[in-house]
């Protein structure tokens, strides 16, 4: 079995904006490259799990978010970095349109996408972790029985409201949590 860190994208990854899909509108987060960096040396998958509403509400397409994909993972190969897998969830229970709008398994807080890694990477729950900013984030790490962290940047020093105590460990930074996992790993 394999261990994991599971990622939201916008916000954690990359700074959060509204429906981002073009490549000109890319850009990490402080720390982001460096915190994979350390992700990668101490063994673990790389796993994004964004939900992509904006392909619901047709702002852009499957397709357009693939080309996305590829741009943010060619961006990375400049670091000698890759994600091992971005899984997307095009759906919207209210704002979809035709076959998008439904109550499906793998827009967080549900645990569809995590599962789908799980079991695509036999990933280990136990030595994983899924990393967000967002409560919904943390209550998909919750669901699929795997540590949820809380990043402060994008939307987390406002989510970070409505946790409760012991939910989850906070972090101001990916970089951060990278550093103590890194510590910890050490002992």
């Amino acid at each position: 079995m394999k261990k994991a860190i599971f990622l939201d994208r916008d916000g954690t990854l990359n700074i959060e904006k509204e429906y981002l899909y073009q490549e000109k509108d890319l850009e990490f987060e402080k720390g982001v490259i460096e915190a994979l960096s350390i992700f990668r040396d101490l063994g673990y998958l790389l796993i994004v799990v964004t939900n992509q509403s904006g392909i619901a509400r047709n702002y852009y397409t499957e397709e357009d978010l693939e080309i996305f994909h590829q741009a943010f993972q060619r961006r990375l190969s400049f670091f000698g970095l890759k994600i091992d897998k971005f899984y997307y969830c095009p759906h919207h229970p209210e704002k979809g349109i035709g076959k998008y709008k439904q109550d499906c398994f793998c827009r967080k807080p549900k645990p569809g996408m995590l599962e789908k890694g799980i079991a695509e990477f036999d990933v280990d729950r136990n030595l994983s972790y899924m990393v967000g900013d967002k409560y919904a984030d943390i209550q998909a790490g919750r669901a699929a029985r795997i540590s949820p962290i809380l990043v402060r940047t994008g939307y987390g020093k406002e989510e970070e409201q409505k946790l409760q105590l012991g939910e989850a460990k906070v972090f101001d930074t990916l970089l951060a949590f990278a550093h103590y996992i890194k510590q910890r790993e050490r002992l």
